[in-house]
C-alpha cells in the first residue's frame, strides 16, 4: 500500500449572527438563515449522505458556531423555515409552468423545483427539522471534526482587557457545543481568526487543543517557524496554531482568479425576486412589497464583458461538470504542492485551507458539488494527498516547535482594521462599559432570588449579543448598516435597563419576560461566568506539549 506524502485539511467555518425576531411575522434578515439552509447546509448534508453510502473515507473540519446552533435548533425558526421552503416549492411549480416555452430557462426552473423538494425532505423527514443532528451524525461516524467558536463570535482582541468577558465567550460556547453535539470540542475557530497573545492560556483552561490563524499569524511568529505554515506551532501554553495556506485559499476565495468566477457558474446578482412583475412575485417576497432574493436565478456569469442584462441562461448540468473539473484541478495543484514540500521538510506537510462554509452554496452555488467531487477524487484518484483534520496531525506529530504568534486576524490588512474603523469604533466604549458592569454584578451577587437570577442571566445574554463581531463588520462593509446599528444599540439598552433594575432591586418582570422571549439564546447560561471569583467547570487537564527543536 502506497503511503501519502502529505495532508490536506479543509476547514469550513459555518456561522451566521443570531437573528430571531418573534415579534415580527416576517423579518427580512431571518432570510440569511433560510438561504444558508437551502443553499449550503442541506446540500453539504446530502453530499455527506452520499459519501457515506458509497463508502468514501474522508475527514473534514467544520465549525458550528453557537449562534448558528441556537438558530438551527430553535422551534420558531424551524417552523418559519418550513413555511419558507413551502413557499419556494409553490413558486417553483409556477415557474415551471410560466417558462414552459423557454426550454433553457425551463430546465433551470425544473432543477430548482427538485432542489427545493429535496431540501424540504431532508429538513422535515430525514432530520425532523434539526440539522444540528445531521452534522452530529457525521461527527459520530468519524467524518467530521466539529469545532467551536466564540459564544456570539465576539472579536476577542478588542475585549482582552476583560479576561472574564473572554472566558465567558469561550465557556458559553463550549457548554452549547457539548449540549448539542455530545462531546467537548477539541479545536476552536477564533472569531474572525483573531488571535492575541494570551488568549491561548484561556483556551488551554478549557482543553482546546488547536485554533486557526491567517498566514501571517505563523509566518510572523517568534522565533521564526521552521516549517512555515505547513505544520503547526505550539504557543507557550501548549495550544497548537495552524495557519491558512494562501495558494489553495486564493483558488477558491477569489472571484476574479478563483473558481467561483468561472463563466459557467450561476450568476448571484440576477434573481427573479427583482425581475418579475410585482403582482406575480409579490406573495414570495416581503409582504410589504420589498423585493428580495428568492434563490431562483436563471443566468450564468457568462463573461467579463456581459452586463447583468445580457447574461446567458444557466445550465445546471454544465455547471456541475465544471465543478468536477475544478475539483480535479485543485487536487492536482495540492498534490504538486505537497510533492514539492515533502522534499524540503522532514515530516509530511499539511496544507490547511479554511473557508466560510456559506461560500459553498450561497455565494458559489456549485461549491458543495466542488467539495463532493474533491473528496471523492482525493479518495479514489491519487495517493499523494490524504484529507485529515488538524487534530489528526497533532496525533501523528505531537512534537512541534514553540513560537509566539503576534496579534492577527483574517480581516483586510490582517489586524484590527475591519472591526475598529471610523464606521464602528463608537461601539467599544459601550461594550467595555457593559463588560465592566456585568463583571461587577456577577462578582457582587452570590445568592440571588429566582427573579434576580433570571435578570442576571438575561443581562449576560445581552452582553454577549452586543459583542457579536458581525455588527461591526456590517457597519464597516456598508451592507445592512441600519440593522447592525439598531441591534447593537438594542442590546446595550436592554443590558443597561437590566443593570439599573438589578442594582435598585426593582425588576420589571413583564419587561424581563419580553426580552427573554426575544433574546432567548443560551437558555442554560449561568451569569456567574463573568464573576472574578468564578472557577470554570472543567474536568481533567489539557494536553502537555511536546517540543521539537
Amino acid at each position: 500500500m502506497v503511503e501519502e506524502k502529505g495532508y490536506l485539511a479543509l476547514v469550513l467555518h459555518a456561522h451566521l449572527p443570531f437573528v430571531r425576531h418573534p415579534e415580527h411575522e416576517h423579518f427580512m434578515e431571518e432570510n440569511w438563515l433560510y438561504e444558508a439552509i437551502t443553499e449550503t447546509y442541506i446540500p453539504l448534508i446530502n453530499h455527506f449522505e452520499g459519501l457515506h453510502r458509497d463508502g468514501i473515507d474522508y475527514r473534514l473540519t467544520m465549525s458550528l458556531t453557537p449562534p448558528l446552533i441556537s438558530m438551527l435548533t430553535d422551534p420558531l425558526l424551524q417552523d418559519r423555515y418550513l413555511r419558507h421552503i413551502n413557499k419556494l416549492i409553490e413558486l417553483a411549480h409556477k415557474e415551471v409552468e410560466r417558462t414552459k416555452d423557454q426550454p433553457k430557462i425551463n430546465k433551470a426552473a425544473r432543477f430548482y423545483l427538485e432542489r427545493f423538494e429535496i431540501a424540504k425532505d431532508t429538513f422535515l423527514h430525514k432530520y425532523n427539522k434539526n440539522l444540528v443532528n445531521a452534522f452530529k451524525k457525521f461527527q459520530d461516524l468519524g467524518y467530521l471534526e466539529i469545532i467551536t467558536c466564540g459564544a456570539t463570535h465576539g472579536y476577542l482582541p478588542l475585549m482582552q482587557q476583560y479576561p472574564e468577558a473572554v472566558r465567558a465567550q469561550i465557556e458559553v460556547a463550549i457548554e452549547t457545543h457539548k449540549k448539542h453535539l455530545g462531546r467537548e470540542p477539541r479545536g476552536i475557530w477564533l472569531p474572525e481568526c483573531a488571535y492575541y497573545p494570551g488568549v491561548d492560556k484561556i483556551l488551554k483552561e478549557f482543553k482546546i487543543r488547536f485554533f486557526v490563524v491567517d498566514t501571517h499569524g505563523i509566518l510572523h511568529a517568534t522565533p521564526r517557524p521552521k516549517y512555515g505554515v505547513f505544520a503547526p506551532i505550539y504557543t507557550k501554553s501548549g495550544v497548537a496554531a495552524f495557519a491558512r495556506d494562501q495558494e489553495s485559499s486564493r483558488q477558491v476565495w477569489s472571484s476574479k482568479v478563483g473558481y467561483p468566477g468561472d463563466f459557467d457558474y450561476r450568476e448571484f446578482y440576477r434573481d427573479i425576486g427583482f425581475e418579475l412583475p410585482l403582482d406575480y412575485i409579490g406573495p414570495y417576497i416581503h409582504p410589504d412589497g420589498i423585493r428580495m432574493d428568492t434563490g431562483i436565478k436563471y443566468y450564468r456569469i457568462t463573461g467579463d464583458e456581459a452586463g447583468l442584462d445580457s447574461k446567458a441562461p444557466y445550465d445546471p448540468d454544465r455547471a456541475r461538470e465544471k465543478s468536477a473539473d475544478h475539483a480535479g484541478n485543485f487536487l492536482f495543484n495540492r498534490a504538486k504542492q505537497i510533492e514539492y514540500l515533502s522534499e524540503l521538510i522532514d515530516r509530511k506537510p499539511m496544507v490547511l485551507s479554511p473557508y466560510d462554509a456559506e461560500l459553498f452554496g450561497h455565494w458559489w452555488y456549485e461549491g458543495p458539488d466542488f467539495l463532493n467531487h474533491l473528496i471523492r477524487k482525493t479518495y479514489s484518484d491519487q495517493d499523494v494527498v490524504k484529507m485529515i483534520s488538524p487534530i489528526d496531525y497533532l496525533e501523528e506529530y505531537p512534537s512541534n516547535q514553540v513560537c509566539q504568534p503576534p496579534m492577527c486576524s483574517w480581516g483586510a490588512k490582517g489586524y484590527n482594521d475591519v472591526w475598529l474603523d471610523e464606521s464602528n469604533d463608537w461601539i467599544y466604549r459601550h461594550l467595555h462599559q457593559l463588560a465592566e458592569k456585568m463583571i461587577e454584578l456577577a462578582t457582587e451577587i452570590d445568592y440571588p432570588d429566582d427573579l434576580t437570577r433570571r435578570a442576571l442571566n438575561q443581562a449576560a445574554r445581552e452582553v454577549l449579543l452586543a459583542q457579536s463581531s458581525d455588527w461591526a463588520f456590517i457597519m464597516m462593509t456598508g451592507t445592512t448598516v441600519e440593522y447592525a446599528v439598531n441591534r447593537t444599540k438594542a442590546h446595550i439598552s436592554r443590558f443597561l435597563g437590566l443593570y439599573d433594575q438589578i442594582k435598585s432591586g426593582s425588576i420589571d418582570e413583564a419587561w424581563l419576560s419580553d426580552i427573554e422571549w426575544k433574546d432567548n439564546i443560551f437558555p442554560d447560561i449561568n451569569y456567574e461566568v463573568y464573576s472574578r471569583k468564578y472557577q470554570p467547570r472543567i474536568e481533567g487537564k489539557g494536553e502537555d506539549i511536546k517540543i521539537c527543536n
